[in-house]
């Protein structure tokens, strides 16, 4: 999955160690839009900001004309909201094909 993404972000605390505490991966052509495929940060880490320095270093590597797109879980929608990013009502989904049991949160019930 890392090497397949055009961006790939990592976020470690500033302590002996240094832990790592959060990771963002995106898809982009770095012109039009960069898809973040995945925002993740370590429940012990959550609320100090990581998430929002992620995004914005995002931000930063990819310029201002360039997009950043993202599906979020329902959990997570406040937090996007919070730092400023805008829902979208014209966005479609294509299920993917499940191959297990398993189903995802962000998999809608059929």
């Amino acid at each position: 999955m890392l090497c397949q993404a055009d961006l790939v972000l990592t976020a470690r605390l500033h302590r002996p160690g240094r832990r790592l505490v959060g990771v963002l991966r995106g898809v982009t052509d770095f012109s039009w839009v960069c898809y973040i495929s995945e925002l993740a940060v370590s429940a012990s880490a959550q609320g100090l900001g990581i998430g929002k320095g992620l995004l914005d270093e995002a931000r930063r590597q990819l310029g201002p004309a360039v997009a950043i797109a993202l599906i979020s879980t329902p959990n997570s929608v406040g937090f996007y909201e919070r730092i400023g990013l805008t829902r979208i009502p014209d966005a479609f989904w294509l299920l993917r094909e499940c191959y297990s049991d398993e189903r995802h949160e962000h998999d809608v019930a059929e």
